[in-house]
């Protein structure tokens, strides 16, 4: 099923949508929400145009239907920077007969030329989540933008095309951090005036993003984000991990294992877990030994082995400085247990 919409402002795009599907637009400080009734499906789409020309479009929904949203033509098409966080997205030129397909943690940046437009597809039962910003390059141009200064010479054009001459598609690669920023947005902790604000300045960084992953792909050094291949490795890292905490892993065999290299291994552990490979080791035995001290009757030393770290002495210093006690206080308190729960049963 194909419903067509206008192609700029975002608040155009919503009330398109809702007229053809009679549906009521919340308004929120200008942030226009339509939830789907179970006739269509389950979710919402969401949206807000700020005075820069920068806008957002969230797809939060899984549709009964197939339906294909065609974007028509307006003065100028925006240029779009689309990111998908969950399900699988469809995107296609009008005048063309491919289909980009986007999947999870993906971003595609796309520009149509001339009357041609766009059709973002979705699919009948998928559960899809996808934020489109929307840059109005004619009011964006209007902002200090210092020339683009910085931008990668494709790009740069890109942003001064201000009335859409060029066709322009750029499938990135994985992106964890936008995929946050994604989560920040949709959690929408903010009402109001403080909600605007704080939603153009997530937009910003979204964009800031994959700006950088655009140009991080074009650069003939090595890639300095982490790709989707690179992620599957320290998911399954840490997977090694999380099996054997008998085991104490060096970071140099276990980049082996995986079939990477150090760095990129712990690069991917801080991006990914926040720490490096050694202090994520060592959180995952720490929080098992607190399982253990609080639910098994393992002594100190048997946990101590279980979890690989021979050295007592280190293992409650280290473990001290997590939790604020020492290993005794849980296995004190379990024994209290214990024996509170037998005198309850004479």
């Amino acid at each position: 099923m194909k419903i067509a919409v206008k192609a700029l402002p975002v608040d155009d795009i919503i009330n398109d949508l809702a007229n053809q599907w009679d549906l009521q637009i919340k308004n929120d400080s200008e942030e226009l929400t339509i939830e789907l009734p179970p006739r269509l499906g389950d979710g919402y789409i969401r949206g807000k145009s700020f005075d820069s020309g920068v806008g957002i479009i969230e797809y939060f929904c899984t549709f009964k239907s197939n339906y294909d949203i065609v974007f028509s033509i307006r003065d100028t098409h925006p240029l779009k920077f689309i990111f998908c966080s969950e399900g699988i997205a469809h995107h296609t030129f009008e005048e063309d007969d491919d289909t980009h397909i986007i999947n999870p943690y993906q971003n595609v940046i796309v520009s149509s030329s001339g009357e041609n437009g766009h059709v973002l597809s979705f699919k009948a039962g998928e559960k899809t989540r996808v934020t489109s910003i929307e840059i109005d390059r004619e009011r964006f141009s209007k902002r200090n933008n210092h020339h683009y200064e910085g931008l990668e010479p494709v790009l740069k054009e890109l942003f001064k095309d201000s009335v859409a001459e060029k066709k322009f598609y750029y499938h990135g690669n994985y992106s964890l951090k936008a995929a946050d920023i994604v989560e920040d947005i949709v959690n929408k902790e903010f009402s109001g005036f403080l909600r605007s604000i704080f939603l153009e300045g997530k937009i910003l960084d979204m964009l800031v993003l994959q700006i950088n992953q655009y140009q991080d792909d074009q650069s003939d050094e090595n890639p300095q984000i982490l790709r989707k291949s690179d992620a599957e490795k320290v998911k399954h890292a840490q997977e090694l991990i999380q099996k054997n905490l008998a085991t104490n892993y060096s970071v140099e065999v276990l980049a082996r294992e995986v079939g990477t290299n150090i760095n990129k291994l712990q690069e991917g552990f801080k991006t990914m877990y926040g720490l490096t490979v050694n202090k994520y080791m060592q959180q995952i035995k720490l929080d098992k030994a607190k399982e253990l001290l609080t639910t098994s009757e393992h002594n100190i030393s048997e946990i101590v082995n279980l979890i690989g770290l021979n050295n007592r002495s280190y293992f409650s210093k280290v473990f001290k400085e997590k939790y604020g006690v020492s290993p005794n206080y849980f296995l004190s308190a379990r024994k209290e247990n214990s024996s509170g729960s037998r005198d309850d049963e004479n």
